[in-house]
C-alpha cells in the first residue's frame, strides 16, 4: 500500500535508470529544493501521509515538511536535524525495516489495550459487585499485566531484513 516517488535534482536519464532498477513507482528529475517542498506539501494537502528520505542540505526543508523525515547517518548535519528517523548504519533496507517494525508495534499496542480494557471492563466490575473474589480479581489483573508484557516482548523475535 506504499507508493514510492523519487524526487531528485539529478538529470532525467540517471533518475529514470535508478527508478526502473529499484522499482520506484513515479519519479521527478532536475528538481530544485523548493520544488521538492511544494511537491511534499501538495501530497499532504491531498491527504497522503508522506515519508521523505534525504541526505543533503537541499533536503532539509522537505524533510521537515514530511510527516516522517528519514536520513542516513552519513547525511549532512542539517538533514539529520530535520529528520525524525536516522539510519545509523546507512543501510537503506532499514527504511523498510522501520516500516515493518512500526506496523508491528502499533498492532501490539492495540492488542495490549484490548487485554487491559478486557480486564478493566469485566473483572473489576465483577469484583466490585462481589461476584468475583478479590484474590481472583487480583490474579486476573496480574495475568493481564504479564500478558501485556509478554505480548510486547514478542517483538524481539521478529526477523528483519
Amino acid at each position: 500500500g506504499i507508493k514510492t516517488i523519487m524526487l531528485s535534482g539529478d538529470n532525467i536519464k540517471t533518475v529514470e535508470a535508478i527508478s526502473k532498477k529499484i522499482g520506484i513507482d513515479y519519479f521527478q528529475a532536475e528538481m530544485l529544493p523548493q520544488d521538492k517542498l511544494i511537491y511534499i506539501k501538495t501530497l499532504k494537502n491531498k491527504g497522503f501521509k508522506v515519508a521523505m528520505v534525504g541526505d543533503g542540505i537541499n533536503d532539509a526543508a522537505p524533510l521537515s515538511e514530511a510527516d516522517i523525515g528519514i536520513s542516513p547517518g552519513s547525511g549532512t548535519d542539517i538533514s539529520i536535524e530535520s529528520s525524525q528517523i536516522i539510519i545509523v548504519n546507512n543501510n537503506l533496507i532499514n527504511i523498510f525495516n522501520s516500516i515493518i517494525l512500526s506496523r508491528l508495534i502499533f498492532k501490539k499496542i492495540k492488542q495490549n489495550l484490548f487485554w487491559a480494557f478486557f480486564y478493566n471492563l469485566i473483572a473489576l466490575p465483577l469484583a466490585i459487585a462481589g461476584i468475583l473474589h478479590p484474590v481472583i480479581a487480583e490474579i486476573a489483573m496480574a495475568t493481564s499485566s504479564i500478558n501485556v508484557i509478554l505480548n510486547s516482548l514478542r517483538i524481539r523475535n521478529i526477523k528483519l531484513k
